[in-house]
C-alpha cells in the first residue's frame, strides 16, 4: 500500500479464492472496508500458483517487475520453484521484499505466525498494560504494520543500490524483529541493567509526572518531558513550589514517589475543565490532549486538516471512506490512482501487458491456472 501510495504500479497477486480480508470487517455494498483501505492503488490478477501453467504467468511478470513483495512462511516460495537463485535467474534486477514472522533462519523460522504472538514473544505485551491487568496487547495489529513499513524502506533503500549496481538483492523484515526495535528505552534498560522493566501502564517508566491527569469532566494527557516543561506545567496548574521539595526535587525521587505526585496534581486539577487546562498548557509549550474515541479523531480539526480521512469513490461499491497518507511529499505527493480492485478484476489487461493473446488467456482459465 505504502509503495503504492508514492506512485508504483502495484499488481496484487491472488489466489482463485482472493484475500481471505476481502470477507473480514465491516462490508457495505459488498466490499470490507478493512480491505479496501489497505488495497488502494492495486490491481488484482488472480492465479492458481499449485498448476505449472500459473506459475509460468508468474515468472513471465516478473521479467519486467521492480519488485517482488510476498509473506509466505520462510522456504515456501522456494518450494515453488522462486527462491533466491530461480528469480535471479528471472531476473537480476528484481528486489524481493520478503515479509515473515520470525527470519527466514533460526529455530523459530518455520512457525506460523500472527501478530498477537509477536507481540507477546517481543517483549511488548510485557510493559504493556499495569501490574494489575497483565500483559496487554496493543488492539492495532503493531507488528504487521511495523513489518511492512520496515520492508518498505528497505526496499527503497535496494532500488537506489539497484540504481547504482545493476543488481537487485533480498530485503527481509520480520514482525518480531521489527516490533523489538521498537522497544527503545525499555530494552535499553534491559540490556543496560539486566532488570527487567515492569508495566507502568499510562505512567512513564523513566519519567514523572507523565500521563493522565483529572480534570473536572474527564482525562487530560500531560507529557512533560523536560525540567523546562516540568516546571511551566507545575507553573501553570500551581505546583511550582514542588520542584523545591526535598522529596520531588529530582526525576528519580519523583519516579519513586510517583503516586503521591499523581494524587497532588489530580488535586490541583480537578476543579478546571479538559478545555480549560488544554487551551493554558498549549499556551505555555507543555505537551498535552485529551484522550479521544476514534470518532471523535475522524471530526478533529487539525486530522481533517491534514486529509488524514478521505473519501474513494469505487465504481461497484459506492464512495468509501479510509485513512489518508501519512507521509507528506511536496513535490510527489502520495495520491489515489485507483480504488482497491475486485478479485482478479485486472487479470485480462496484465496479461495482455504481458504479451499474452485472447487466446492464451482463455486457455489458462480454461485449464484453471486463471
Amino acid at each position: 500500500m505504502l509503495l503504492g501510495d508514492l506512485g508504483a504500479e502495484v499488481i496484487k497477486i491472488e489466489s482463485p479464492d482472493g484475500d481471505h480480508v476481502r470477507t473480514q470487517g465491516t462490508i457495505i455494498q459488498g466490499m470490507s472496508w478493512y480491505f479496501a483501505s489497505f488495497n488502494r492503488n492495486k490491481r488484482s490478477v488472480t492465479l492458481n500458483l499449485k498448476t505449472p501453467q500459473g506459475k509460468e504467468v508468474l515468472r513471465r511478470l516478473l521479467v519486467n517487475a521492480d519488485v517482488l513483495v510476498e509473506n509466505f512462511r520462510p522456504g515456501v516460495l522456494d518450494s515453488m520453484g522462486f527462491g533466491p537463485k530461480a528469480l535471479e535467474e528471472i531476473n537480476p534486477r528484481l528486489v524481493v521484499g520478503s515479509v515473515n514472522g520470525y527470519g527466514s533462519t533460526g529455530p523459530y523460522a518455520s512457525r506460523p505466525a500472527f501478530d498477537f504472538i509477536a507481540q507477546a514473544m517481543s517483549g511488548f505485551m510485557s510493559v504493556n498494560g499495569t501490574p494489575e491487568s497483565g500483559p496487554l496487547r496493543a488492539a492495532p495489529p503493531l507488528t504487521d504494520l511495523v513489518a511492512g513499513l520496515y520492508t518498505a524502506l528497505g526496499v527503497l533503500a535496494a532500488l537506489r543500490v539497484r540504481d547504482q549496481s545493476g543488481k537487485g538483492q533480498q530485503v527481509e523484515a520480520s514482525m518480531l524483529n521489527g516490533m523489538l526495535s521498537m522497544m527503545a528505552y525499555l530494552s535499553a534498560a534491559q540490556l543496560a541493567t539486566g532488570k527487567t522493566p515492569p508495566p507502568t501502564g499510562n505512567d512513564h517508566p523513566i519519567a514523572s509526572p507523565y500521563g493522565l491527569f483529572r480534570a473536572s469532566d474527564g482525562f487530560v494527557a500531560v507529557a512533560p518531558s523536560t525540567t523546562p516543561t516540568l516546571t511551566r506545567f507545575l507553573r501553570t496548574i500551581g505546583l511550582a513550589h514542588i520542584l523545591d521539595d526535598d522529596r520531588f526535587n529530582t526525576n528519580a525521587k519523583r519516579v519513586e514517589r510517583r503516586a503521591d505526585l499523581n494524587a497532588m496534581i489530580d488535586a490541583a486539577m480537578q476543579y478546571r475543565t479538559q478545555g480549560h487546562w488544554i487551551e493554558r498548557l498549549n499556551a505555555e509549550g507543555v505537551p498535552c490532549g485529551r484522550v479521544q474515541t476514534l470518532g471523535e479523531v475522524f471530526e478533529d480539526p487539525q486530522v481533517l486538516h491534514q486529509e488524514m480521512v478521505i473519501d474513494v469513490e469505487h465504481p461497484a461499491h459506492g464512495v468509501v471512506r479510509m485513512t489518508g497518507f501519512p507521509m507528506k511529499l511536496s513535490k510527489t505527493p502520495c495520491r489515489i490512482n485507483r480504488p482497491a480492485p475486485d478479485l482478479g478484476a485486472d487479470t485480462d489487461t496484465v496479461l495482455a501487458e504481458a504479451g499474452y493473446s485472447s487466446s492464451e488467456v482463455k486457455a489458462l482459465r480454461e485449464i484453471g491456472a486463471l
